[in-house]
């Protein structure tokens, strides 16, 4: 724990050295055509840098480089044990600079300061170890054959991989690509979201300096459909990794199939529900679960429970008990260790969510906490915590991914009413399930089509265990060894001894 106050950050955030440049073969460089953008901070409405605005050309140059450097072996055939030394350092140094990465990530994007140094520098470092321990300790395949031949079923790196990153954990979201792509061998051209790169832009140097060697990680910031199109639609893209938007995953899907098929994996939107049933352990627990399910990283997580679906028999006792709940998280400046809620990442977004606060409005939910715009003298972009009761499935606020602290309350009666209201959305990505009944828990947990469900707890699971959605929410896994699948090639190899 740092033992650091609100006015250290505020000293080290005007002597903070923003890197704003592009990086290929291991230098910063700026893009071809010269463009940049503005870096706004969501924490003031302050100018953090100029950064580099990529389009087609620095993707060209990004690609040809990365392939190179893939096809000379200097990566991708260096022994595992040896990769796996490298990515250790690699993590090393991510704690190492933790509190100027975190401080970078709040700045950036408006999460609290403590989130930033104990959650996402943390874990950003855990999924590069991991995935580096991990990566001598797979083992291949012999088939079962005739005694005069010989079956080999071996992985290869895939090669160049493209990953696009989203702007609420950037540096987690972009440490679990990098984390199974660079231990298994391959090149990696990262694409910031152009909310928040600087993370992204600073942590290529570290990989530099842990001994990756120059062209297998390249950061190319810019926006999606410049940069990320040229890369989505780019013939020497062997795979593309991508977290963000159902939208913008349906469209990467199309580019794929535009140009050269490259492989494609998704993690979509997501408007999970959290069950709480009336025999519930802990009413109270389950309630500050729900509180912090929807609150912390100001909701903008994509697993976030947006939809509190609870048993009718009990609803006039627990809702009071999630408002309750809430007022222990209340928007500050992030620079204060003490903040649990910050600053939505930018105008745009919070426009956003307090469109949807005004939607809940029109169609008749009752508002029962939060509601509003607040410490807008700060210049910054913070919206209280709010809470919608008596909402209909059918709701907007109950069909469509906010990505912002706006909770849904939706009663039910049995259990297979509480199973298809959880159930119809479009998206899959996680579910929760509050109940003493340990076969209900199983039973229940089975009936909802979610990639994670979570048990009398809300947002469970580390490395070991991975992370995806069904439906509209994407395919393919981060995290645990199956997120190896999405950056390596089967290959049969059969011999006539």
């Amino acid at each position: 724990m740092t033992s650091l106050t609100r006015a250290d950050w505020e000293q080290r955030a005007k002597t903070l050295k923003v890197e704003g440049r592009a990086f290929i073969h291991g230098e910063y460089c700026a893009a071809q055509s010269g463009a940049t953008f503005e870096c706004i901070s969501p924490v003031d409405g302050r100018l953090l840098a100029q950064v580099v605005s990529c389009d087609a050309p620095d993707a060209e140059i990004a690609v040809r480089d990365a392939r190179a450097t893939f096809d000379s072996g200097v990566w991708s055939r260096l022994a595992p044990v040896k990769r796996k030394a490298v990515m250790i350092r690699f993590a090393d140094l991510i704690e190492q600079h933790g509190e100027e990465l975190a401080l970078l990530e709040t700045l950036d994007m408006g999460k609290p300061i403590g989130d930033s140094l104990h959650i996402d520098v943390t874990s950003a470092a855990r999924a590069i170890r991991w995935s580096g321990e991990a990566i001598d300790k797979i083992y291949d395949e012999v088939a079962a054959t005739p005694h005069d031949e010989l079956g080999l079923v071996t992985r290869e790196p895939i090669g160049v991989v493209a990953a696009i990153v989203p702007w609420n954990f950037p540096l987690l979201m972009s440490c679990w690509k990098l984390g199974p792509a660079l231990a298994t061998g391959n090149s990696v051209i990262l694409k910031p979201s152009e909310k928040s790169p600087l993370t992204a832009i600073r942590i290529a140097q570290l990989a530099i300096e842990a001994g990756i060697p120059a062209g297998v990680f390249n950061v190319l910031p810019g926006y999606g459909h410049t940069v990320g199109k040229a890369l989505a639609l780019h013939m020497d893209v062997d795979t593309l990794v991508f977290t963000g938007s159902t939208k913008i995953a349906k469209q990467l899907m199309v580019y794929a199939g535009e140009s050269n098929m490259k492989r494609v994996w998704l993690e979509a939107g997501g408007k999970s529900p959290n069950i709480v049933f009336a025999d519930a352990p802990d009413l109270k627990a389950a309630a500050a679960a729900a509180a912090g399910a929807i609150a912390f990283n100001q909701g903008e997580v994509c697993t976030a429970g947006s939809r509190l679906l609870v048993e009718n028999s009990i609803k006039e006792q627990f809702v009071p008990l999630v408002v309750e709940a809430i007022k222990s998280w209340k928007p500050g400046n992030p620079l204060d260790p003490a903040t649990n809620v910050g600053a939505l990442v930018d105008t745009t977004q919070m426009n956003n969510v307090l469109g949807y606060i005004q939607a809940g409005h029109d169609d008749g939910a009752k508002l029962v906490a939060g509601g509003k715009r607040v410490l807008e003298e700060t210049g910054g972009t913070y919206v209280e915590p709010t809470i919608f009761d008596g909402v209909d499935n059918a709701m907007r606020i109950a069909k469509e991914e906010i990505f912002g602290p706006v909770l849904s309350v939706i009663g039910f009666d049995t259990v297979e009413e509480a199973v298809a209201i959880a159930n119809d959305t479009v998206y899959g990505l996680a579910a929760a399930v509050w109940t003493s009944n340990l076969s209900k828990a199983h039973l229940t947990a089975k009936a909802l089509r979610a990639g994670s469900v979570w048990v009398n707890q809300y947002d469970g699971g580390d490395m070991t265990a991975p992370f995806g959605g069904f439906k509209q929410s994407g395919n393919g896994r981060d995290k645990s060894l199956h997120a190896f699948d999405k950056y390596t090639e089967l290959k049969a190899t059969w011999i006539k001894l």
